[in-house]
């Protein structure tokens, strides 16, 4: 839409979200990509930024998109790191086996499919508004890559519990609101908890030259969900083996038929595959640190259902 619709349609545009949210249906993450901001954090592990969440770009239904990936290491000593196929509706091979491992009843099986659950991901156009610890990119629009925690607090503020509390679509130019992230060490991870939105207001004070401007510095958000930018299952089921190599399961007590067949079509063993070049804090600089066990693990036991 142009922006002109864009204001003209704004009105309609939360339950929209809200009814979309609710029935999510599907990333491609691109590492070392200049596109997207990350926040900073200081040795304690503390962070603190201000955001304002950006309306979809002409052509795109939705201001955010959803995915999943894995990260794990193999007894091999490699790293999968890789998106997810069931991020565009098809299967996956890790996803499977996950699923077999699972529903097996062996509480070690349960271990590794949780070391190799599914990670969820949603990513929206911002503009940062504060950012002091790098302060060049103030006023500059980005992709933000969040998790579940932060998108739930997007939700909150579209449909809030209370009667005393009014709606707010983050995402609006003139009726959204900031968003104060703040970033704690707790347990080791990044936690989110203390992240708020402040009250609405108009972005630019409704300056529209303004606002025009950022509106043309969207990014497309179409890539993370292209079919173009995911690996095949096949190559998937090969770089799966390379990584697991010859204990696929890693010590598991069940021997899920879709490694047995991804072996063989490899035909090589771990000698002979070449080495996947990745390192741990690439990973662990992408990795989403809110939890999202409980959707990811369920998910395995529908795959066991045939759902």
């Amino acid at each position: 839409m142009s922006f002109d619709k864009l204001k003209q349609n704004r009105a309609a545009s939360i339950n929209k979200l809200v009814e979309a949210a609710e029935k999510l249906s599907t990333p491609k993450a691109s590492y070392g990509d200049d596109r997207i901001w990350s926040p900073v954090v200081d040795k304690a592990g503390n962070g603190y930024a201000v955001i304002r969440f950006l309306p979809a770009l002409e052509g795109e239904d939705l201001p955010w998109v959803r995915f999943w990936d894995h990260g794990f290491k193999g007894p091999t000593g490699r790293w999968y790191i890789e998106n997810s196929l069931t991020s565009i509706g098809q299967p996956d091979p890790v996803s499977e086996i996950n699923s077999v491992l699972w529903n097996s009843g062996n509480e070690k099986d349960k271990e590794i499919a949780r070391e190799r659950k599914r990670r969820l991901h949603y990513v929206s156009n911002i503009l940062v508004l504060s950012d002091p610890a790098n302060p060049d990119n103030e006023g500059k629009v980005f992709l933000y890559k969040y998790g579940k925690k932060i998108f739930d607090k997007i939700m909150d503020i579209m449909q809030p519990q209370f009667q005393d509390e009014t709606p707010i679509n983050p995402f609006d130019f003139w009726a959204g609101a900031n968003f104060k992230l703040k970033i704690r060490n707790f347990e080791g991870y990044r936690n989110y908890d203390k992240s708020e939105f402040e009250g609405a207001s108009e972005l630019f004070s409704g300056d529209e030259a303004k606002l025009e401007k950022t509106y043309n510095s969207l990014y497309s958000l179409k890539d993370f969900i292209d079919p173009a930018n995911y690996k095949s299952y096949a190559d998937l089921k090969r770089k799966l083996v390379e990584v697991l190599g010859a204990e696929a399961l890693a010590g598991s007590s069940t021997e899920p038929e879709s490694v047995n067949v991804a072996a063989a079509a490899v035909g090589k063993t771990v000698e002979q595959t070449p080495s996947y070049k990745s390192t741990e804090s690439t990973f662990s600089a992408s990795s989403t640190d809110d939890d999202d066990d409980d959707e990811s693990l369920s998910y395995f036991a529908k795959l066991a259902q045939g759902g």
